[in-house]
C-alpha cells in the first residue's frame, strides 16, 4: 500500500510541476532566457543520469559522453534538416546511432580500467569532434544549420521522465544488480558467473543511447550544430554534475544538473571565471564530500517524512506533550 501511495504522490508532484511550468511559459511569467535554461536543465539531467549509469552504477570511468551526444545530435539533424524526414524518426535514428557507437567503442575499451579507460574514451570524443569538422555534408567547422525547431516543454519533460524511469528500472532489474556487482568487485562478480564484459557494454550502450537523445533535443532546440559545442569541456560539465550530485544516485544526477546549470546561468556575466568556479566546486566536492551531496542515496517519500520529522523535532527525540 505504501509503495502505491509513494508512486501516486510522485506522479501528482510531477503533474503539478509540468502544469505549473507550462502555465508559466504560456503566460510569459517565465522569460525566454529562463525558458532556455529550463530546457538546458532537462537536457543536462539526461546527460548526467546517463553518465552516472556508466560511472556511478557500473563503476567505469568514461570521458566520451560528448562524443555520443554529438553523434545523436548530428544523426538526427541529418534526418530532419538534410533529408526532410519526420522528427520521431530522427529521435530513433539519433539514439540508435549513439547506441551502435557505444557498442563499437565499448567492446574494445571496456577491457581497460581506470585512467586507461578514461584516456581511451576521451580520445574517442575528440575523434568524433575532429571528424565532424572535416565532413562537408554536415557543415564542417562552420556547423550544420537550418535544423527544424520542434522542441517544447512537454517534449523535454517527458524525455527526462522517460530517461530516469529507464535507468531506474534497469538498475532495479537483475541486469542492474549485475552492473552493481561489477562496480563493487568485478573479480568476485566474474567468479559468481556474471559476464562482466557483457554488462559493462550493456550499461555503456544504454548510457550512450540516452546521451544521443540529449543530443537530439539539443540540436532541435538550438537549430544549429557546431563541432566545438561537443568538446571535452561538455563532458567535464556533465562530470561535475555527477560528482556534485552523487555517484550512484539518480536523484543526485537531477540535483547536480539543476545546481550546475542554474549556477552557469548566473555566471554568464563573468564567463572568464566560469571554469575556475567549476574546477573549485569539483575540488571542494572531492575534498569535503567525495560521495557527492546525496552519495548513493535516493530521495524517497520515507526520507522526506524523516526530514519533516527532523524539522518538527520528532526525530531523534521523544515527543513531549
Amino acid at each position: 500500500m505504501k509503495k502505491y501511495l509513494s508512486t501516486l504522490i510522485i506522479c501528482l508532484a510531477l503533474a503539478m510541476l509540468f502544469v505549473a511550468v507550462q502555465v508559466g511559459i504560456s503566460s510569459g511569467l517565465i522569460s525566454g532566457y529562463w525558458v532556455t535554461n529550463l530546457y538546458l536543465v532537462g537536457i543536462n539531467i539526461i546527460l548526467a543520469a546517463s553518465l552516472n549509469l556508466i560511472n556511478g552504477f557500473t563503476g567505469e570511468f568514461s570521458l566520451g559522453h560528448a562524443g555520443f551526444m554529438a553523434i545523436g545530435a548530428y544523426s538526427s539533424a541529418v534526418i530532419t534538416a538534410n533529408l526532410g524526414l519526420p522528427f520521431p524518426l530522427a529521435v530513433i535514428v539519433g539514439m540508435l546511432a549513439a547506441a551502435l557507437t557505444g557498442v563499437l567503442v565499448g567492446l574494445p575499451t571496456l577491457r581497460l580500467r581506470g585512467d586507461y579507460l578514461a584516456i581511451a574514451t576521451l580520445g574517442f570524443g575528440e575523434i568524433v569532434r575532429v571528424v565532424l569538422m572535416n565532413i562537408d555534408y554536415v557543415g564542417g567547422a562552420s556547423g550544420l544549420r537550418n535544423i527544424p525547431f520542434v522542441v517544447n516543454w512537454p517534449l523535454i519533460f517527458f524525455s527526462v521522465v522517460f530517461s530516469l524511469l529507464l535507468i531506474r528500472n534497469f538498475i532495479c532489474s537483475s541486469h542492474g544488480r549485475a552492473c552493481l556487482s561489477v562496480r563493487e568487485n568485478d573479480l568476485a562478480a566474474q567468479m559468481m558467473g556474471v559476464n562482466i564484459t557483457y554488462y559493462k557494454v550493456l550499461a555503456f550502450v544504454i548510457g550512450a543511447a540516452l546521451a544521443g537523445l540529449a543530443g537530439v533535443l539539443y540540436a532541435h532546440y538550438y537549430t544549429i550544430l557546431q563541432p566545438r559545442d561537443f568538446s571535452f569541456m561538455l563532458t567535464f560539465d556533465v562530470l561535475v554534475m555527477v560528482m556534485v550530485g552523487g555517484l550512484g544516485s539518480l536523484t543526485g544526477s537531477v540535483v547536480g544538473a539543476v545546481i550546475i546549470t542554474v549556477a552557469s546561468a548566473f555566471l554568464q556575466a563573468i564567463p572568464e571565471l566560469r571554469m575556475v568556479i567549476y574546477a573549485a566546486l569539483l575540488i571542494l566536492s572531492a575534498v569535503f564530500r567525495p560521495q557527492g551531496l546525496l552519495g548513493e542515496k535516493e530521495v524517497t517519500i520515507n526520507i522526506l517524512q524523516k526530514l519533516g520529522g527532523v524539522f518538527n523535532g520528532t526525530v531523534g527525540s521523544k515527543q513531549t506533550n
